[in-house]
């Protein structure tokens, strides 16, 4: 049957070329010849000059021919469930989700949660965040959308929402205003400082030092990566924001609708989820009307995850790292 699909020994063969080692005397100018010609030929092939890099990347031939690899030789199941397939399954999820954080060096500190793509994980955090009375919501003015979209979580809650501008010259962080800003709204229960490692609108990189800045004046910090991890290895045993959003997509092309949310442990009792779903449980009762919430990860991926693509993840970022 797989002979009908793909001619696997040929396949074995292709992706051994493909991950050879470069040649050290190889300079930059042939590597990235080579590379173009080996993973993005099609852009040759079809006469494409691709510019959207902001809007998404573009895969390289051997995830998508690794990832079928992987799917042709395995039956996946749905992770709910203890059978051979769902155990496969949970194995591969699993170590993907232990790769995202060796990934971004994250180590004991975080957890990852999957979702269907960066604007998700702000939802969660927007939803699940205990803003109040006595919040403070403080953003830059050139935050993404999806990252706007928490002030109405915040508003409903009574809490109050300041944005800080950009430097008209360059567009950098106006410095003496966020300072400002983080100070006089700062001390009030439960406040988040959200900003992007790299505007979306710009393409600006921002000093990640108001990370700490802002948590040393009681905030916890909402770091947006989606734009910065393309073209930026994102450290987080040195950047140490409490939540922070990636769309896997925007680094390496492929699979798209895959995002996640790392949460630091310190701040994850913060997040108070105000809804239940399949999968986000371990017992509800329609007698008493009441649930259990599961824990960690378990307790924000509504429903079932996307079990036979979250594998490709892994092989994106092995890809990148090669």
């Amino acid at each position: 049957m797989k002979e009908n699909y793909l001619d696997m020994p040929a396949l074995n063969q292709f992706l051994k070329s493909l991950f050879a080692p470069v040649p050290a005397s190889m300079d930059s100018d042939a590597f990235f010849e080579n590379l173009r010609k080996q993973e993005y030929s099609i852009l040759d092939e079809q006469g494409q000059t691709y510019l959207d890099f902001t809007g998404g990347n573009l895969y390289a031939c051997s995830q998508v021919l690794e990832h079928q690899k992987l799917l042709l030789n395995n039956v996946l199941g749905n992770p709910h469930s203890t059978n051979p397939t769902s155990k496969k399954a949970t194995e591969l999820v699993e170590a993907t989700r232990a790769r995202v954080l060796e990934f971004f060096r994250a180590g004991d500190d975080y957890t990852c949660i999957f979702t269907q793509n960066a604007s998700g994980a702000m939802k969660i955090v927007g939803e699940s965040y205990p803003f109040g009375a006595e919040s403070s919501l403080v953003m830059l003015s050139d935050n993404h959308n999806s990252v706007n979209g928490i002030r109405e979580f915040c508003r409903k809650k009574g809490g109050k929402i300041t944005y800080v501008p950009v430097n008209y010259e360059d567009l950098q962080i106006n410095e003496t205003e966020l300072e400002k800003q983080l100070q006089e709204n700062g001390g009030g229960e439960n406040s988040l400082f959200a900003m992007p490692g790299q505007s979306n609108v710009s393409g600006v990189k921002h000093s990640l030092t108001w990370i700490e800045k802002a948590q040393k004046m009681g905030y916890d910090v909402f770091l947006d990566a989606a734009a910065l991890v393309p073209s930026t290895r994102l450290d987080l045993s040195v950047w140490k924001p409490d939540f922070v959003s990636v769309s896997f997509y925007k680094i390496f092309g492929y699979p798209t609708g895959i995002g996640c949310l790392l949460v630091h442990k310190r701040a994850f009792p913060k997040l108070q989820k105000p809804w239940f779903a399949g999968g986000t449980v371990t017992l509800v009762s329609v007698v008493s009307q009441d649930r259990f919430l599961a824990g960690g990860h378990e307790r924000f991926e509504d429903g079932t995850i996307n079990y036979n693509n979250i594998p490709a993840i892994k092989i994106g970022l092995d890809y990148i790292d090669r």
